[in-house]
């Protein structure tokens, strides 16, 4: 069946049944009301035939729920546009020799969990020697000088930290991001490092499971790279990044 790609609709048993699964928590106690508040919102949501597959008491007057049904609604996917980081990827071996050819020395790279931020999976993945997924991370790279400075390292030790060593990039993991903790803690480093006068000097990277392009390029980030990215991406990007910066500083001379 050919799919009509300016109406999307949710795939489950078969194509464009609309069926989807939602779990969420609601502030009533635990019963057949609260079932029926669970259906109801759910019809609110646009979706169809809505069943209350499982519900659990969370104690203290809250439920949990998970629901099927049928959504509704479609998008026009084939005219959706979002900005995404434009960068060839090069691997392990293309990307040291990439930088000893066009670059002639060494890059500097920090990369940490700053603000409240302890959860340092995402940016030991990128960071840590061992790597993941099969990729070394940037601390095996002998043409970078990767420093991971772990967890809930504040913004202006950062900062510090990137002039001292005289940095070229700076990596910022963020999971934490209960009531839009990361927004604030994001927009803060840059405002940092804007004040230090470093802005044009410094590849400003963020990341995390709710980082997007997008949403980086609006906090002023250079790029954001979501779950699933390895550290050749992010040394891709850099290493681009800084021979694209001295091509235009030399235009402009």
């Amino acid at each position: 069946m050919a799919i009509d790609f300016t109406r999307v609709k949710p795939y489950g048993d078969a194509l464009n049944d609309g069926v989807v699964q939602l779990s969420f928590s609601l502030p009533v106690p635990y019963g057949e009301e609260a079932r029926e508040a669970a259906r109801q919102l759910v019809l609110k949501m646009g979706i169809e035939e809505p069943q209350v597959y499982h519900m659990a008491d969370l104690g203290e007057g809250y439920t949990f729920f998970i629901v099927y049904g049928k959504c509704i609604h479609t998008v026009d996917y084939q005219h959706i546009r979002v900005p995404k980081v434009e960068s060839e990827r090069m691997d392990f071996y293309e990307i040291n020799r990439f930088i000893r050819e066009r670059i002639g020395r060494k890059v500097v790279v920090i990369g940490a969990c700053t603000g409240t931020d302890a959860h340092t999976v995402g940016i030991d993945a990128i960071m840590n020697m061992k790597g993941y997924n099969g990729e070394y991370g940037l601390e095996r790279y002998p043409e970078i000088d990767a420093y991971n400075l772990g967890s809930q390292v504040p913004n202006e030790e950062m900062v510090a930290k990137a002039i001292e060593l005289n940095a070229d990039a700076l990596l910022v993991s963020q999971v934490v991001t209960q009531k839009g903790v990361h927004i604030t803690n994001l927009t803060e480093l840059v405002e940092l490092v804007e004040a230090e006068g470093l802005r044009d000097r410094l590849i400003l990277i963020c990341g995390g499971p709710r980082i997007h392009h997008e949403l980086a390029l609006e906090l002023g980030y250079d790029a954001g790279f979501g779950p699933g990215t390895l550290a050749p991406d992010v040394a891709s990007f850099i290493v681009h990044e800084i021979v694209r910066r001295e091509e235009k500083r030399k235009e402009g001379r």
